[in-house]
């Protein structure tokens, strides 16, 4: 059966609270988007948006992953009410899945390359789920 090659760019990354869901996985390596995308700060976790005027190059893992394990993760990302999983090009050329926001983007929302950002996160009211930010 195929695997799936899924981008990674927040807490499902190595070292990240939730990269237990990725345990059994094979890990291809870190690689990074091209400059079309930006994180968003959603307090506790990021959110992947689309922005081609002044996209950024995202930095990420790749995975290949199983079908079992990518219907977990888009149970896990409450796909597709808070993300949806869809296509993110890389600077290589090629594509791989990726979970971007699917909500509206919270009013003065920092955003960067990379996750965490390299200082404290602002936690943004606006931006609570039903999703916990602890382990």
């Amino acid at each position: 059966m195929s695997k799936a090659i899924l981008f990674v760019y927040g807490t499902l990354k190595r070292g990240g609270r939730n990269h237990r869901l990725l345990v059994g996985q094979e890990f291809l390596g870190e690689v990074v988007s091209a400059p079309r995308y930006r994180l968003i700060d959603l307090g506790c976790y990021p959110g992947l948006i689309h922005d081609e005027a002044t996209g950024l190059a995202i930095h990420g893992e790749l995975y290949a992953v199983g079908a079992d394990n990518l219907a977990e993760l888009d149970d896990f990302e409450e796909v597709p009410e808070l993300f949806i999983r869809k296509a993110i090009e890389l600077m290589s050329g090629s594509l791989a899945w990726a979970y971007f926001w699917n909500q509206a983007i919270p009013p003065k929302a920092r955003s960067g390359a990379r996750w965490p950002f390299d200082d404290n996160p602002v936690f943004l009211p606006e931006a609570s789920s039903s999703r916990s930010c602890s382990p």
